[in-house]
């Protein structure tokens, strides 16, 4: 493993599910959850979201689109919004900070969103350290290239300037899909002296 490639976890869908109809009620936890998973749904690094207004959706064709320059590289990006993020959306849209400073979701400080992360995280039993850029991986791996987004459309939605980089989050869902093979080719070997035994009852009824 290379320096670049280290610790590049995402959550798998049913991990990101688990978080999503966790209970916290109407709190700072619930909101620092939608928050996180919005950014699982759009790729958004925490300097972005921290900052995205609301003047910065764009209404589109047949969607909306996010349109920003990203905080890190001031590389333009595009992301369309999906259901699951508009629905987070929508809960914050009479948020006196959202209305008050035109931002679009009410993002707290690092530090602070950090800290409710953690708290989340033992809450929901999770493996993994539920993060800003674990929701990154997500969104990259997860949402997108697992199910079948262009490498040139994602690399163009996160911002990255070398799509080398996007190739990265690549190799991890490559490796992914190789150990579901190997899982399912190990499990029907597995399961070959059992049907070799049921071949031979067979064998011998017609020969008896």
């Amino acid at each position: 493993m290379t320096k670049h490639e280290v610790d590049r976890q995402a959550l798998k869908g049913p991990e990101q599910q688990a978080i999503t109809n966790r209970n916290f009620g109407r709190g700072r936890l619930a909101q620092v959850r939608d928050i996180f998973l919005f950014c699982c749904y759009t790729g958004l690094a925490y300097a972005d979201v921290f900052k995205l207004k609301r003047s910065e959706i764009i209404d589109g064709s047949d969607e909306k689109w996010i349109v920003i320059k990203r905080q890190k590289t001031a590389s333009p990006s595009r992301i369309p919004l999906l259901p699951q993020a508009l629905s987070i959306i929508a809960i914050y849209d009479e948020h006196p900070q959202c209305v008050d400073q035109d931002k679009l979701l009410p993002v707290l400080s690092n530090q602070k969103m950090n800290s409710y992360l953690k708290e989340i995280s033992d809450l929901c039993g999770s493996t993994k350290a539920i993060t800003f850029p674990l929701a990154r991986y997500t969104f990259t791996t997860t949402v997108t290239l697992t199910n079948g987004v262009p490498i040139e459309s994602v690399s163009k939605m996160l911002g990255h300037r070398n799509i080398k980089t996007t190739q990265l989050y690549a190799k991890i869902v490559d490796k992914n899909y190789l150990i579901i093979c190997m899982s399912l080719i190990l499990f029907v070997w597995g399961c070959r002296p059992r049907i070799r035994k049921v071949e031979d009852v067979n064998r011998q009824r017609n020969h008896g």
